[in-house]
């Protein structure tokens, strides 16, 4: 989406593992940023972007090694503040006329580590030294360093690994740090952040209500009069989707929701009662549980039941789509994590991101083109603009869900009475979740039925029933997570909720498995 009404800030990645923290510091900040991989920013780019100020990321080379990453020297020409973070501090010395050199034992850094300040200041640093002890906490990951600061810097900051940890050179408003200001371990980096974009002039005007405008603007012009269809999938990425296209183009809106008979109790009649009572979206409610059942029927393997899955689903979505007359768009909840994996600083730019389709493959093969509302957010401000709609919070927030459904929570052979056992003890227990403040705490939470049976006694008598495993995980993007620490209190409550009200378990467990080494779902 062109963002020109918006003053833009261009994050030039390096191949940090961390530059999307960058990225979500800077929105913090109300501020419109983009992040570019190194390979992709050349002079023409630089003067179609127009940048109000630029940011180096970190990464893993060393500017010592030939055909190492570069800036382009015109970015150093555009007169806007530029701002250098580890691997980005070395590139501005180096290509300025300072000296870097490979770290050794006395000036390498990785982790924790303080900055203690000099006798020159920089705004750029308002706010920070302010502690008792006059030092501040960073995360460093360096091995090379700064030997030689270039011509027009001062040092405002050393540490014990790098005596310039913080250096600018005014003049030019270029500014370069060797620690990682976007992590959680520099507690005081937002600020940093916060004085850079002052000092460059940034209005703080990247909110919702702005990009909400700008977005309806941009698919009136994109679609026209033509006809869009959504695939629904009652996730908060598609129904933000589905609504923000629906304010701006109405009834040329068509979602198709897919009950593949493997979501949790109640979960059809609500997503379509919300869509249909709440805001008259045109919907299709494909139900095709039968059909998706049986051909899982007596399969036991996870792969082949996700690919059983996964190619009925595009048959089925495809078949009703081809019902909607002119249409022309699909609509897909693709976020901006999923862009900027797919132009990497290691893989390098996609020209396209199948591996993020929803439906995977149905744009090539409908001949469609696409419509993605809420490629430039991140998960949160997708949330944020779910608010800025107006969606109810039940939507708003609720946890991730995999497009498998039940099916994948459900190890083993699929059977109705096995789904009907596992809606029902996932339904006790999120409801036992949300009775104790916990829902939002937790990054996802769910029941797995357990391909066993075992033998109880409930009421003196002697029951021989399905297991299951409750698993309830805390992570920031779900590429790690560790298991949420409940109490021996809730969970026993929890358990005897499970067995008394639910027939068919009469054993419960708890899934205390990270990621890695276990993943977050079980299949």
């Amino acid at each position: 989406m062109d963002q020109t009404s918006h003053d833009r800030l261009l994050i030039i990645d390096f191949g940090s593992q961390v530059t999307q923290l960058i990225a979500r510091r800077l929105r913090e900040l109300n501020v419109y940023c983009e992040i570019h991989p190194y390979q992709n920013v050349d002079g023409a780019f630089l003067q179609a972007f127009d940048p109000r100020a630029v940011i180096f990321s970190g990464g893993p080379d060393s500017v010592m090694r030939e055909g190492s990453p570069r800036p382009p020297a015109e970015v150093y020409r555009l007169g806007v503040p530029i701002l250098g973070i580890c691997y980005g501090q070395q590139v501005m010395m180096h290509d300025l006329g300072g000296k870097v050199e490979a770290g050794e034992h006395a000036t390498a850094e990785f982790g924790r580590a303080y900055v203690t300040p000099t006798t020159s200041h920089s705004e750029v640093l308002d706010g920070w030294f302010s502690g008792d002890d006059d030092r501040e906490q960073v995360w460093m990951s360096h091995g090379d360093h700064v030997s030689e600061i270039a011509p027009g810097f001062e040092v405002y900051g050393t540490s014990p690994g790098a005596p310039f940890a913080i250096t600018g050179d005014p003049a030019r408003r270029f500014y370069a740090v060797q620690f990682h200001p976007e992590v959680h371990h520099t507690p005081n980096g937002k600020t940093l952040y916060a004085n850079f974009v002052r000092m460059a002039g940034f209005a703080g005007d990247w909110t919702m209500d702005a990009y909400r405008e700008e977005a309806i603007r941009k698919i009136r012009e994109q679609v026209g009069d033509k006809r869009v269809i959504c695939g629904l999938s009652g996730g908060v990425d598609s129904s933000v989707a589905a609504v923000l296209i629906h304010e701006a183009i109405g009834d040329q809106l068509t979602c198709v929701f897919v009950d593949h008979g493997l979501l949790r109790l109640n979960e059809a009649d609500e997503v379509v009662s919300m869509f249909r009572d709440n805001y008259n979206i045109p919907l299709i409610h494909a139900d095709e549980s039968e059909l998706f059942l049986g051909e899982l029927e007596g399969q036991s393997d996870p792969e082949t039941k996700r690919k059983i899955i996964g190619k009925l689903f595009i048959d089925v979505f495809q078949k009703h789509a081809n019902e909607i007359e002119g249409a022309e768009f699909l609509a897909q909840g693709t976020l901006y994590p999923d862009v900027i994996e797919s132009v990497s600083f290691s893989g390098g730019p996609s020209v396209t991101i199948k591996s993020h389709h929803n439906v995977g493959g149905l744009p090539e093969k409908m001949g469609l083109k696409l419509v993605e509302p809420l490629r430039e957010l991140f998960k949160d401000e997708v949330r944020a603009l779910g608010r800025e709609l107006g969606l109810p919070d039940s939507f708003i927030g609720r946890h991730p869900f995999p497009g498998p459904g039940l099916a994948i929570r459900c190890p083993g052979e699929i059977t109705r009475e096995k789904l009907e056992i596992l809606r029902k003890a996932d339904a006790v227990y999120i409801d036992q979740i949300r009775k104790h403040g916990l829902y939002d705490d937790i990054w996802q939470a769910f029941v797995a039925i357990l391909p066993v049976r075992t033998v109880g006694v409930m009421g003196d008598g002697r029951t021989y029933d399905y297991a299951c495993a409750l698993r309830a995980v805390t992570s920031v993007d779900g590429m790690t997570a560790d298991y949420y620490p409940f109490s021996h209190e809730f969970l026993g409550e929890t358990a005897t909720r499970i067995i008394n009200e639910v027939k068919g378990i009469n054993r419960v467990t708890y899934d205390i498995t990270s990621k890695p080494p276990g993943t977050i779902e079980w299949e």
